[in-house]
C-alpha cells in the first residue's frame, strides 16, 4: 500500500511539473496565448479581450495592455521596491519594521535574527515563511525552499508579467503578532481608478474554517460571497482604524485602474502588507459570478 502512495505521489507531482513547465514555456513564447489558454482551463470559456466584462476579465486586459512592462508597477508589485513608493508619498509611518534584506540565502546571519520573524521573497506570491520560535524553525528545510524559490520565475507560471522584471531578493520583516498571539487578520481593500470601493475580510481561518465577507466604506456587508448569503445576519464590528485604511488606500492607488492594496491592524496601527495587480492572476474562480461582474462594472479601463 505504502508504495502504491509513493508512486501515485510520484506521478502526481511528475505530472504538476510538467503543466508548470508548459505553462511558463508558453508565457515565454506568448503571454498573450498562454493566458487565453489558462482563462480557458479555469473558466471553461473564451477569454473576452475585445470587450471585457467581469473583474476577471479585466485584469487580464490590464496585465497585457497597462501594466505590462509598467516601471511603477514592478517596482510596486516588488514587495521590497514597493516601500520606497510608499514612503514617497508621505505614508512610510505604515511600513512595517525591516529586519534585513538580502540578495542570497548565504547572506543571512540565523543567529542575528529575532526570535519571531516573517521571511519573503519579493518576486511572486506565496513566498512567505512566517516563524514563531526560531528554536523551531528547521533552517536547512528553510534555506531549501527560499532557493527554490529565488530560482522560480513566479511570473511565467500565469503570465503575470507585472512580477518579470523585479530583481529578486530576500527580505525579512517583524512578526505583527496580535494579543491573542495570533496572526493578524488581512484586511484587502479593491481600488477602482484610486477610488477604494470594498474591503475583503476572512474571518475564522485560525479554527480552519475561513469565511470571506466584502464590506463597503460604511462597513455594510455585501451579498458578494457565498458566505454572506448563507449567513445574511451575522455581524463582524467595525476593527478601530478601517476609516484610516481607506485613506491610505486611495492614497496609494492613484495611478493605476485596478489595485488590491492589502493592510494588518496592529492594535488598531495600520500595516502596509503589499499592492497586488493580479489577484489570483485573474482566474478568481471562487469569486461569484454576479460578484465578479458586479466588480468588473466599477472598473474602467484606459482607452
Amino acid at each position: 500500500m505504502k508504495s502504491y502512495i509513493k508512486r501515485s505521489n510520484l506521478v502526481l507531482l511528475i505530472y504538476r511539473k510538467t503543466i508548470r513547465f508548459i505553462h511558463s514555456f508558453l508565457s515565454i513564447i506568448s503571454p498573450k496565448f498562454s493566458t487565453k489558454v489558462l482563462y480557458k482551463k479555469y473558466f471553461g470559456k473564451k477569454l473576452n479581450l475585445d470587450n471585457p466584462k467581469t473583474l476577471n476579465e479585466k485584469i487580464q486586459w490590464l496585465k497585457l495592455n497597462t501594466y505590462n512592462n509598467n516601471h511603477l508597477v514592478t517596482q510596486c508589485a516588488d514587495k521590497y521596491q514597493v516601500r520606497k513608493y510608499v514612503e514617497s508619498l508621505e505614508c512610510g509611518d505604515i511600513l512595517n519594521d525591516l529586519i534585513g534584506v538580502w540578495d542570497n540565502i548565504n547572506e543571512i546571519d540565523w543567529e542575528k535574527l529575532p526570535n519571531k520573524f516573517a521571511l519573503k521573497v519579493n518576486h511572486g506570491c506565496g513566498y512567505n515563511i512566517i516563524c514563531k520560535d526560531k528554536k523551531q524553525l528547521d533552517i536547512k528545510k528553510t534555506e531549501k525552499q527560499i532557493k527554490n524559490w529565488l530560482k522560480e520565475d513566479f511570473w511565467k507560471l500565469r503570465a503575470e508579467i507585472n512580477y518579470k522584471y523585479i530583481p529578486k531578493k530576500i527580505i525579512c520583516e517583524r512578526y505583527i503578532e496580535t494579543h491573542t498571539g495570533e496572526l493578524p487578520e488581512d484586511f484587502k481593500i479593491y481600488c477602482f481608478n484610486g477610488v477604494p470601493e470594498f474591503i475583503m475580510l476572512c474571518v475564522g481561518r485560525e479554527e480552519g474554517k475561513p469565511k470571506f465577507y466584502y464590506f463597503d466604506r460604511f462597513w455594510n456587508i455585501m451579498p458578494y460571497t457565498k458566505d454572506a448569503l448563507e449567513n445574511p445576519d451575522v455581524k463582524i464590528i467595525k476593527p478601530n482604524g478601517i476609516d484610516q485604511m481607506l485613506v491610505y488606500a486611495e492614497k496609494l492607488s492613484q495611478p493605476f485602474p485596478f489595485v488590491r492594496a492589502d493592510f494588518y491592524l496592529d492594535n488598531g496601527k495600520v500595516i502596509f502588507g503589499e499592492l497586488t495587480f493580479t489577484p489570483s492572476a485573474g482566474l478568481d474562480t471562487g469569486r461569484l459570478p454576479e460578484t465578479d461582474r458586479v466588480l468588473g462594472d466599477l472598473l474602467k479601463l484606459p482607452n
